[in-house]
């Protein structure tokens, strides 16, 4: 009698702990209010953004959601992308943009998986090129999931010579300089 209760408990006890924390994860992606099924394994997949508007009319910082800290990660809710670097930030010059040529299917029409990835180089591989994620921007693909995310690509608007890189899942984003095929 003993090792059955101690079986429900033990039971009991984890599904207290494992539906909420995965109920959260789920809930961790910004994506785009209304969304779509997955199309493989179910579920539910956050709606894939429209690429991001360049910035004019003398708007060039970055836009964030009142009532969101700035301090967050950049993402994307209701096709409007939140926390983008300002027009005019350094970090964004380069040299030679595109120096590497252009990526060129890119929007929420191309989903892509990572082929592989170098964590020490911050490198990932999709069908079509190399990427390398901003430096600055590394960590806030640490909850991401390389092997087994979907992303879109999108070129940046404000910054010659950049794409944005869109986990599908978690509705984020980060800047990367395409390395070429």
């Amino acid at each position: 009698m003993h090792i059955r209760t101690a079986l429900a408990i033990t039971t009991a006890a984890f599904l207290a702990v494992s539906v909420p924390s995965q109920v959260s994860a789920q809930g961790r992606g910004r994506g785009g209010g209304m969304g779509r099924p997955a199309t493989a394994g179910g579920g539910f997949r956050p709606a894939i953004p429209r690429a991001p508007a360049a910035r004019g009319g003398g708007r060039v910082a970055p836009m964030f959601e009142p009532g969101h800290p700035a301090t967050t990660a950049p993402y994307v809710r209701n096709d409007q992308w939140y926390g983008h670097a300002a027009v005019n930030d350094p970090r964004f010059r380069l040299a030679s943009p595109f120096q590497h040529g252009r990526f060129p299917l890119t929007g929420p029409s191309h989903i892509y998986t990572v082929n592989r990835f170098d964590a020490g180089t911050r490198r990932i591989w999709m069908p079509g090129g190399q990427f390398e994620i901003a430096d600055y921007d590394w960590a806030v693909t640490a909850p991401w999931c390389w092997t087994c995310d979907e992303f879109a690509v999108y070129p940046d608007p404000d910054h010659a010579g950049w794409y944005l890189i869109y986990d599908v899942r978690m509705g984020e984003y980060v800047h990367a300089q395409f390395l070429g095929a």
